[in-house]
């Protein structure tokens, strides 16, 4: 970690590792189902109003955080083109574990055959699961305690049955290999966490759904935290929105991550590409992880991205990364995000209400 003072006087506490690290492999998934949110309008407002997404991505009957997290680490560890028995770490974040005891870490671990010499651990912390998992990663190679590590974030989120929140609450995630700079398609320059103690999502134990703080949502919490997140790492490093061809920020809906861009100074083709909420909804703790997937899929050698995840309760991790010339070499070797997006079924509400075991039958 680096104290580093800002132009303006501002202490920050950035990031950085003493090895400089990068992203080696990253992969994504997405489920083919689709609920669309019209209708869930249907279903619980008569068809009136307009949703806050088009569609979004359901997991299906026999899919979980573990099965999917599993895909998205296979997707990742082709483009690395590293042996699975390399990875020292084997973490994923999410806030929908298939089980309340027992790591789902262990089961992506021996699927993709890290076991049995490796670590492994489940994080938790609402949508920014997966960026504590990466962050971690990055610390865990930056100090040379291993040489690759694998940090993932997935969910099957969960909305009660006819909240805002079921508009959105989607299924997928994203997997990324962390290693060595040298054999990196992006080198993460650095990155900055930022976290308080805002009350604007939970889920007590024992509560098959979350609950909401309705007026904390936005400008107390999501807001703020990406805003100092984002603009102290760039402050801290001396970079500018201009520097950066994309920026990716956490999705929960469309309007957020667009306003918050603007706020910071970026513009809508900066942002666009990785703008995926519109049609698979908020993933959670894979949101911002897979909209970086889908501009690494188009990112050229040269070109620098800023990321910026967001999880409730509150805290944001912002991340600085340069795409190196390795990119090129990595194409083609598995499923873009893309790819994974336009593979469709479209679905209705009974068949979501079943896929996601919304009726409980005892």
């Amino acid at each position: 970690m680096d104290s580093m003072t800002t132009p303006m006087g501002k202490a920050v506490a950035l990031l950085k590792p003493e090895a400089s690290v990068g992203i080696v492999g990253y992969g994504a998934y997405v489920p083919r189902y689709r609920l669309p949110a019209a209708e869930i309008s249907r279903v619980w407002a008569g068809g009136k109003g307009g949703g806050p997404v088009k569609e979004k991505a359901v997991a299906g009957i026999d899919e979980d955080v573990a099965t999917m997290s599993i895909e998205a680490a296979r997707n990742a560890l082709a483009r690395a083109g590293i042996d699975p028995q390399e990875l020292r770490a084997v973490w994923v974040g999410s806030e929908s574990h298939p089980y309340a005891v027992k790591p789902t870490s262990t089961i992506v671990a021996e699927a993709i055959g890290a076991v049995p010499h490796t670590q492994a651990a489940d994080w938790q912390f609402a949508c920014k699961a997966g960026t504590e998992a990466m962050v971690a990663a990055v610390g865990l190679v930056g100090s040379r305690m291993a040489r690759y590590a694998l940090a993932i974030g997935m969910d099957t989120a969960q909305g009660r049955p006819g909240d805002a929140l079921e508009y959105t609450a989607a299924s997928g995630g994203a997997a990324y290999v962390i290693g060595p700079a040298e054999n990196s398609l992006a080198v993460i320059e650095a990155s900055y966490s930022y976290v308080t103690d805002t009350p604007d999502f939970w889920r007590r134990p024992g509560a098959k759904y979350p609950e909401h703080g309705q007026r904390f949502t936005g400008d107390p919490a999501y807001f703020k935290h990406i805003h100092e997140a984002a603009q102290s790492l760039m402050d801290a490093i001396g970079t500018t929105p201009r520097d950066y061809r994309f920026a990716v920020f956490h999705q929960p809906n469309t309007k957020f991550p667009q306003r918050a861009a603007a706020q910071l100074g970026f513009t809508p083709e900066q942002v666009q590409p990785g703008l995926l909420a519109p049609v698979i909804g908020n993933t959670y703790a894979g949101a911002a992880l897979i909209g970086l997937t889908a501009v690494l899929d188009i990112a050229q050698p040269g070109d620098r991205i800023l990321v910026t995840s967001f999880g409730s309760g509150a805290g944001s991790d912002a991340f600085s990364i340069r795409v190196t010339d390795l990119i090129e070499a990595r194409r083609g070797l598995a499923t873009t995000t893309a790819e994974y997006i336009a593979r469709r079924t479209q679905i209705d509400y009974a068949t979501y209400t079943r896929f996601r075991g919304k009726l409980e039958m005892k």
